[in-house]
């Protein structure tokens, strides 16, 4: 199977009631899907071969993947439940919970519609690498769960009163799911507090790009907010970059705070727009084959540019501020990013369920490996849980002087501005 970038996920990545973002293209149908209608056991031996030709690691996280085809093959799967059960049990034993299955339900509610439109309270959930409970990479911007103040790295404790000790991350988005205006309570569990949230599940069209002319002491600036690196969001930047230059702003600030990632090649397309040249990401797989992906001399802009990040900023929002930091075309203002530095492929299987596979790492251009460790922005400003809570509460607060990031990220923004324009009267 080939994969283009087209077929890469970066987001970090299961998304409850929404979806990982990842169009059709990458998603290969077996060529014998009506075998494994009728072959449970077929069915997980696709899904054992799969993993044995693409898997990152060739060790198979220290695990004997030829002893394990054999156990399960030894097995019999008189339904395809007990079959998906199984290979949800076999995929386990990487211990990589961004490897995982999907059955024709989740797989098509993981799968974008292209119109942006989501259903559901609005989190990206995914189980810690080290302690299994399931976290909250990011709450999606004017949702239910952001409006309700649920923030990223919360760990969700009980679903509707149940505990989620021990619970697959597929279990936990079945219980989350409903009906738009129904209710699910999620218990959350921030630092030594306990919080209860009662959310009314919605159906949420997001638009991944917002834009906004601004004042500041060295004339208009731009603020762009990106939110996902969905199918919609290099041509929404693509737009928004093209507007604010033509009202002429002296410079940007791009906020990918709280955006859990997405697409690789929307990271990619996005970062082309502020790069003039050199590497924006490596990719290295099990064969530890290199692929470069760089600028191609068609920047929309080399204004002076501050980016915004925080522990929410995962994935493909790390290779996007982490090239702008490497080859110095931007100050990154915040705080550490997420730390999520792994590829996955995603393809359909025979039977309409679907499989998302690790398959490469990716790397900084000055070849950082930022997995676990994340991006440190140059300018560290930490905001309390109460300030923070203020721009949940209140949308219109965030790129404003009320929000503490962006009033830092403004005043770097203006000496960039103000250094830029007297470097050019020396000249």
């Amino acid at each position: 199977m080939v994969i283009t970038k087209r077929g890469l996920v970066l987001g970090a990545t299961a998304l409850v009631l929404s979806t990982v973002a990842v169009t059709g293209a990458g998603i290969h149908l077996s060529q014998g899907q009506a075998f494994f209608r009728e072959s449970p056991k077929e069915l997980v031996d696709e899904v054992w071969q799969i993993i044995d030709r693409s898997y990152v690691d060739g060790t198979f996280n220290k695990v004997n993947w030829r002893l394990v085809r054999k156990d399960y093959l030894n097995r019999s799967y008189p339904s395809k439940k007990e079959a998906y059960e199984a290979i949800r049990e076999m995929l386990k034993k990487l211990n990589d919970p961004y490897t995982r299955f999907m059955d024709p339900e989740e797989f098509k509610s993981m799968q974008i519609d292209t119109s942006g439109e989501l259903t559901g309270v609005g989190i990206q959930l995914a189980q810690d690498e080290k302690s299994k409970k399931l976290t909250v990479i990011a709450p999606i911007e004017d949702t239910p769960a952001s409006k309700a103040g649920v923030l990223a790295k919360d760990t969700i404790t009980k679903i509707d009163g149940k505990s989620t000790e021990g619970m697959d991350v597929n279990d936990a988005v079945r219980l989350i799911r409903g009906q738009p205006g129904t209710q699910v309570t999620l218990t959350i569990q921030r630092g030594e507090k306990e919080l209860v949230f009662p959310l009314k599940r919605a159906r949420i069209e997001i638009h991944p790009v917002r834009s906004s002319k601004q004042n500041s002491p060295t004339g208009e600036i731009g603020y762009i907010r990106l939110n996902q690196f969905s199918a919609n969001a290099a041509k929404e930047m693509a737009d928004a970059i093209k507007g604010l230059e033509r009202q002429k702003v002296n410079g940007y600030i791009l906020d990918l705070r709280s955006n859990p990632g997405g697409l690789l090649y929307a990271s990619i397309e996005i970062a082309q727009m502020w790069l003039k040249d050199g590497t924006i990401v490596s990719t290295v797989d099990r064969q530890g084959e290199r692929e470069r992906e760089k600028a191609n001399n068609r920047a929309l802009t080399d204004k002076p540019l501050v980016v915004l990040v925080d522990g929410g900023s995962a994935s493909a929002s790390e290779i996007l501020s982490g090239a702008l930091q490497d080859n110095k075309r931007a100050v990154l203002v915040g705080t550490k990013t997420f730390g999520k530095g792994l590829v996955q492929s995603v393809r359909g299987l025979g039977d309409g369920s679907g499989l998302a596979v690790t398959i490469a790492k990716y790397y900084t251009p000055l070849g950082r490996d930022i997995n676990h460790a994340g991006i440190k922005p140059d300018v560290v400003l930490e905001m309390t849980e109460e300030q923070r809570k203020a721009l949940q509460t209140d949308r219109n607060k965030i790129g404003s002087a009320d929000d503490p990031q962006y009033a830092k990220a403004l005043e770097v923004l203006n000496q960039k501005i103000a250094a830029q324009r007297g470097n050019q009267a020396q000249k």
